[in-house]
């Protein structure tokens, strides 16, 4: 998520080439604040809104409300720290080296957290819906506590590479590079790590998708509309950010000017969207879920509760259902 402000260039190409402006903003960096000031505007109080309010979560289960919870809770914290990037990106960085490291190291832990909590939560969702298990092999607050351990690991690095770097006759708080090495590993662990969890997201909706399809769980057309819009918003915002890193790793290993030249252009544009992302999960996660209401009760489960009247399950959640007695009572 450093390469927003990634200036480190290798074999010699310059990022700052030109005379100092006189200028009192930093005109290059308007397009980016603009897109952010809008995702926290739209993110972050709904976010907010989402942990205080929990929108329709009287039917989920404790493992999808505490990975629903989790999810907001760290959008909240990449989407906190948005005003101060806004303004250095227009102006000079206001704060010390140390600020400048743990805020970014905030940052990264933050996205990474959501998106191994998004790929949690379809895994969740395919194990309930496909195979009727309805938790982890491990307890729900240890896997929150493997999963916040292996973000901050996984944001470790930055610590180490950002740095206060003059860019023209501005401050910035920056990600710089010891060797082309380095920075080639660096964007390797974060395809490898986009690539692995959007297939993993793919494989579960897709499963999923065919078992709705099949009509036993899901009659409501507004499931399917669900589901197809959590994996396509993931798809859309991170698929871009990984293209670039992969044409990034190419430009430094060939050698290529013109093409790492696209790459620092293009990072300061698809690097937002992953804000957008943020942004986005509250109402996809928690709000549409109102619009998934009733289904059918899965055959198995009627097989084993063939003594008792068949219930109509509430669900608000695609990957969890209600228990015969809410069931009841939400037919009565």
């Amino acid at each position: 998520m450093e390469q927003l402000n990634s200036t480190v260039v290798p074999f010699n190409i310059s990022s700052t080439p030109g005379p100092s402006p006189h200028l009192s903003s930093d005109s290059r960096g308007v397009a980016p604040a603009i897109l952010m000031c809008l995702c926290f505007l739209l993110g972050f109080p709904g976010n907010i809104a989402v942990v205080i309010v929990k929108p329709n979560w009287q039917h989920l289960s404790s493992v999808s409300q505490s990975l629903m919870l989790n999810l907001a809770i760290s959008d909240l914290f990449s989407l906190l720290t948005l005003p101060l990037w806004i303004y250095s990106l227009l102006y000079n960085w206001p704060f010390s080296l140390v600020a400048c490291k743990l805020l970014v190291y905030l940052v990264n832990g933050s996205v990474y957290g959501s998106l191994l909590t998004v790929t949690v939560l379809s895994v969740q969702r395919y194990l309930l819906l496909v195979h009727l298990h309805n938790c982890f092999l491990i307890g729900i607050r240890k896997l929150l506590a493997l999963l916040w351990l292996a973000s901050l690991i996984l944001a470790t690095p930055v610590l180490v590479t950002q740095q206060l770097i003059t860019d023209r006759r501005w401050v910035r708080c920056k990600s710089q590079y010891s060797s082309e090495a380095s920075w080639i590993v660096m964007l390797l662990i974060q395809c490898l790590m986009g690539f692995v969890s959007l297939s993993v997201m793919a494989f579960a909706y897709i499963r999923l998708h065919r078992k709705v399809n099949q009509g036993a769980f899901f009659n409501n057309p507004q499931t399917t509309r669900l589901v197809t819009s959590i994996i396509v918003a993931h798809f859309v915002l991170w698929v871009p950010y990984h293209i670039i890193n992969v044409l990034g790793v190419a430009a430094i290993s060939l050698k290529k000017k013109g093409l790492l030249n696209f790459c620092m252009k293009s990072w300061k544009i698809v690097t937002p969207l992953i804000f957008v992302n943020s942004s986005l999960n509250p109402l996809l996660y928690a709000f549409a879920s109102r619009s998934c209401t009733v289904c059918k009760k899965p055959q198995k489960l009627n097989r084993e509760a063939s003594n008792s009247p068949k219930p109509v399950f509430q669900v608000a959640d695609i990957g969890t259902h209600a228990g015969p007695q809410q069931a009841q009572h939400s037919e009565k």
